[in-house]
């Protein structure tokens, strides 16, 4: 039966990409797991997996395409010998995962629909009250049909058999039911039918997000020129930073802090790696700065959280997102619990999402998230500057250069090398007084750098 492949939801941020290149033709035979193409996202450019067996009947949407919206259908499916139907494929059903359909994450971001009124009705006891447990499907969604993680092929093949999807655990992508777990499960046996459970209590209400910035119009242009069409990245970074902008009340602590001891180690520890091997290392500075970032947000973790309007979110592991500058943008990769980690990990780590990022080879779950940000434009010898923060974080470090300048040490003129560090705060979660605390403590453990030793 002939199935759709919808345009995917990438990213929780993303409403609609570029459908790059399909790297496979029609006709031709598609396996679970195979790339089949490749899709501009509003982060990177990322290969689309297929997550059910069949042949690419029909694409829908070419090379090159922009602005498809997610879950609009970019091709056919069909099984083998089966013709594609004049009309299209059938939509999936409601709630289903078919293949590009947003995944639960990036749905979280809609706003919920109010419920219809309800007659007055008689209070339940206490014991009618209380909801009881129902039970859960392997991938942590309810088990009635329309709300299972499961392709379409494998609902259709459930349906036939009588299989309860919810008995099952998914195989493919995030716990997927896909056609191999529908097999596996005929062989062992059909899974008993689905039974109704209670209704589950409403989710939290979420806020709805931020109306899109007013689209700016061309200025009528005299002057010799040329025309370069704003790419997808470039598009949604536009878009994201004027709202963080416009929404975020951003709040700024400026510090200025010694770098001569921390120079002074990164020389004695590089000294120390070997030349090559698995075991080589050379530190820069940046490793060193987002170490002690991590560790300072251990000291004052008030400033690791995210501001919502019900609830402040306070983050338990201190991962931080390193502004790295790809040709068409910039993104932000994540070294996850940097706290935890030596120096040596930081900087080949550090090194490794840089040079993937720049080739758009990262993975979502590596720049997707993150509490707290570090901005470094000390290698173009910048004195001083302001980050805008990256939603949801609540704040971000701009670094600058280190530059010799005069400084008072013992009521004596003497010359240090020295960097201006700027802290930009949401201030609907960092107060003043609180931003300037986490200045003081990062400029204690940069000034004094054996303590990112311990």
């Amino acid at each position: 039966m002939a199935t759709n492949i919808l345009m995917p939801a990438l990213s929780p941020t993303m409403t609609e990409g570029t459908l790059s290149r399909w790297l496979k033709k029609e006709g031709e035979q598609i396996r679970a797991g195979d790339v089949i193409a490749e899709i501009e996202t509003d982060k990177a450019t990322m290969e689309v997996e297929a997550v059910d067996e069949g042949v690419l009947g029909k694409i829908l949407v070419g090379d090159g395409t922009e602005g498809v919206k997610v879950n609009q259908p970019i091709g056919v499916l069909v099984e083998a010998g089966e013709k594609v139907p004049a009309g299209g494929a059938e939509p999936a059903p409601p709630g289903s995962s078919a293949w590009g359909q947003a995944p639960p994450e990036a749905k979280a971001a809609e706003p919920p629909k109010p419920a219809a009124p309800q007659k007055q009705e008689a209070k339940p006891t206490p014991q009618e009250a209380t909801p009881q447990p129902g039970p859960q499907s392997g991938n942590g969604h309810d088990s009635g049909d329309e709300r299972i993680f499961a392709s379409p092929l494998a609902r259709r093949m459930a349906q036939q058999a009588g299989i309860n999807l919810g008995a099952l655990k998914g195989s493919g992508p995030n716990g997927r039911i896909v056609k191999a777990d529908i097999d596996a499960a005929q062989q062992r046996g059909t899974a008993p039918a689905a039974q109704p459970r209670p209704a589950a209590p409403a989710p939290a209400p979420v806020a709805a997000p931020s109306a899109a910035a007013p689209r700016a119009s061309m200025p009528p242009i005299t002057a010799p020129h040329r025309l370069v069409p704003n790419s997808t990245i470039r598009k949604i970074i536009a878009r994201r930073l004027t709202e963080a902008k416009q929404t975020i009340p951003h709040f700024y602590v400026s510090m200025d802090i010694e770098l001569d001891a921390l120079l002074k180690l990164r020389e004695e520890l590089n000294a120390k790696s070997p030349k090559e091997g698995a075991g080589a290392f050379r530190l820069s500075v940046n490793d060193l700065l987002i170490k002690a970032a991590a560790l300072t947000l251990r000291r004052v973790p008030k400033v690791n959280a995210s501001y919502t309007d019900d609830a402040t979110i306070f983050y338990d592991d201190v991962d931080i997102s390193v502004a790295v500058s790809i040709p068409d943008g910039l993104i932000t990769p994540i070294v996850r619990k940097a706290d935890q980690k030596g120096l040596a990990a930081i900087s080949n780590e550090v090194k490794d999402l840089a040079a993937r990022a720049k080739i758009n080879k990262l993975k979502p779950e590596e720049f997707q998230g993150g509490g707290f940000s570090i901005s470094n434009m000390g290698m173009y010898g910048v004195s001083q500057f302001a980050a805008i923060i990256n939603p949801p974080q609540s704040a971000i470090l701009a670094v600058a250069a280190g530059q010799p300048r005069p400084v008072v040490k013992n009521g004596a003129l003497a010359v240090a090398t020295v960097m201006t560090c700027t802290l930009a705060v949401d201030h609907r979660v960092v107060d003043g007084a609180l931003g300037a605390e986490w200045m003081a403590a990062f400029k204690a453990i940069v000034e004094d750098p054996l303590s990112l030793m311990l």
